[in-house]
């Protein structure tokens, strides 16, 4: 319709897409399974904590009426204690996962991804968060045309 170009979201040019990449070879990969083995095993209990934790925090507003209005120190209850510390769970879980992904996850993509792609590619491939080639990297096909609807 019109004069369209072919671009990323964004409005950049696309990047030169790596030849012929099989994703499915590299899902099926060892690397690539250990990434995915590692990362479930961070985020599944995580996910069990965080959630343990918000509707007991729950459980107890709605049933332990008498615990949750105790006064801590000058009005401050402990109702207000826990809600707080819904803030520091969840604060401390995004820290832990970013420092998780940056020590460990992130190798691990890249090896996943360095066995199918040359590393020359991947060295000039954007990288999202430090280190995470897989973060900008589109199958070829990718990009979407960019102009008047």
């Amino acid at each position: 319709m019109g004069d369209s170009t072919s671009t990323v979201a964004g409005g950049r040019a696309p990047a030169a897409a790596p030849a012929a990449v099989d994703w499915e070879a590299i899902e099926r990969s060892p690397e690539f399974r250990q990434l995915v083995a590692r990362r479930r095993r961070f985020v599944v209990p995580a996910t069990i904590f965080f959630l343990a934790w918000y509707f007991g925090f729950i459980a107890l507003a709605g049933y332990a009426e008498g615990f949750m209005g105790r006064s801590l120190y000058q009005g401050f209850t402990v109702g207000y204690a826990l809600a707080l510390t819904q803030f520091v769970m969840t604060w401390g879980l995004g820290w832990l996962y970013l420092r998780k992904a940056d020590r460990e996850f992130d190798p691990l993509a890249r090896r996943a991804i360095e066995c199918f792609a040359p590393v020359d590619e991947l060295a000039d491939a954007p990288l999202g968060r430090e280190g995470s080639a897989a973060t900008e990297q589109r199958p070829a096909g990718y990009e979407r045309e960019v102009g008047t609807p």
